[in-house]
């Protein structure tokens, strides 16, 4: 990374997981290695170019406006998720400018907090668990799909430069339409799409088309949108890539634990108490993306159903235009990191402990079916007590956002 041009557009953070009464010595140690600046991480510091940073021992660390924030650990359930904890605060901050590198540890942490970078338009590269001492956690992010790169570390920063280095990466996200690009360009790219893998991505919001793309010339290192067009026409599997980033979404357990609250309190207690006992409880979620908001809220259901005393028969459908995605939301098995966001008695009531992951229960995944469906083209679930649409109407144009709601 100490490259002209190249280390006055990125900072380092390095994030360890560190026993709290250990003091880190990893910014004494880096600062032998390297012409960079290194420096312990402080709060309220403000991120540089050509700068690392360490966390220090007993803090979680952050990032937000662009300076370092430390707190002190959520130990939510027994669990202890530095990485994610960071990795999603990057993914909000820096949006498309974030990247993050999962190097060789144990668990599963880095999984989630690559999926929000991921999401937010961001680079992942994890290293190849064969070069690895501990390789559970690398090779727990590579099993979602996501990661860009699967790297030994000696081949990390050649790939990191030249992704830094492309002009897109420097560049500011189009705010309008008329900035992304040649239109014929942009509309031949999503007809590309369109014919060649029956994905329709027209009624998604501009810009947000637009950085996929981008994300995307900056990984294959093409310059401009005609020539990323010629390599798709010829590249079938670029072709696959693009549209697989097209859908890529954030999906966590219990994602914003107050909105599940509210959901619990204003809508799904009061549907119980005004419910028949031979009435099924119908629930659609689109845009189901991998299962997590899906099971999410068959655990409501299922709890509130127990509370209750009854005995309704529930449904939850759950509907995504993402095969891909949809089967690992079928398969229901998921990294133990999820314990960071499911209370220890769901997990002992609902999952099943195998190994490092957990697989969903029996009467968990009874409650959920999984289908294929285009929330925009395909006709709507019909007879249902609640809809939770979260995670599809933000990448919609205004007039899809309204034909969406009026379905």
């Amino acid at each position: 990374i100490e490259d002209a041009g190249v280390a006055d557009r990125a900072a380092l953070v390095v994030v360890q997981h560190l026993e709290p009464a250990h003091e880190s010595q990893m910014a004494e140690i880096l600062s032998r290695c390297t012409a960079m600046s290194v420096a312990p991480a402080e709060d309220g510091m403000p991120v540089r170019p050509n700068c690392v940073y360490t966390i220090p021992a007993s803090k979680y660390l952050s990032i937000r406006a662009g300076r370092l924030r430390l707190t002190e650990p959520v130990e939510r359930h027994g669990m202890r998720m530095a990485i994610d904890f960071f990795f999603r605060s990057l993914a909000e901050d820096q949006q498309d400018k974030a990247v993050c590198v999962i190097l060789s540890g144990s668990g599963s942490d880095g999984t989630h907090g690559l999926r929000a970078v991921r999401s937010a338009g961001g680079m992942g590269m994890a290293q190849d668990p064969a070069t690895a001492q501990f390789g559970i956690m690398p090779q727990s992010a590579i099993d979602t799909g996501l990661v860009d790169y699967v790297l030994p570390p000696d081949r990390m920063p050649a790939a990191l430069v030249a992704f830094v280095r492309h002009p897109r990466a420097g560049a500011e996200a189009p705010h309008e339409p008329a900035e992304a690009g040649p239109p014929d360009e942009l509309e031949s790219i999503l007809k590309l799409l369109r014919t060649r893998t029956n994905s329709d991505y027209r009624c998604y919001k501009k810009g947000t088309v637009v950085r996929r793309i981008e994300r995307r010339m900056g990984l294959v290192q093409v310059a401009c949108m005609e020539d990323y067009l010629k390599l798709l026409g010829k590249d079938p599997q670029e072709l696959a890539q693009l549209a697989k980033d097209m859908l890529i979404g954030v999906s966590s357990f219990f994602r914003d634990p107050e909105a599940f609250d509210e959901l619990r309190t204003l809508a799904i207690n009061p549907l119980f108490a005004g419910k028949s006992p031979d009435s099924p409880v119908r629930v659609w979620v689109p845009g189901c993306a991998t299962g997590e908001e899906a099971y999410s809220v068959a655990i409501l259901l299922l709890e509130a159903l127990a509370a209750a005393g009854k005995a309704n028969t529930i449904q939850v459908f759950a509907s995504d235009v993402d095969e891909a995605a949809l089967e690992t939301a079928r398969a229901g098995v998921y990294g133990d990191s999820i314990a960071a966001d499911v209370a220890p008695q769901r997990l002992e009531r609902f999952f099943l402990r195998k190994d490092d992951r957990y697989q969903v229960g029996k009467q968990l995944r009874e409650a959920v079916v999984f289908a294929r469906q285009n929330l925009i083209a395909d006709p709507p679930f019909s007879k249902m007590d609640l809809i939770t649409c979260r995670n599809v109407l933000i990448y919609l144009q205004p007039e899809a956002q309204r034909k969406v709601i009026s379905l």
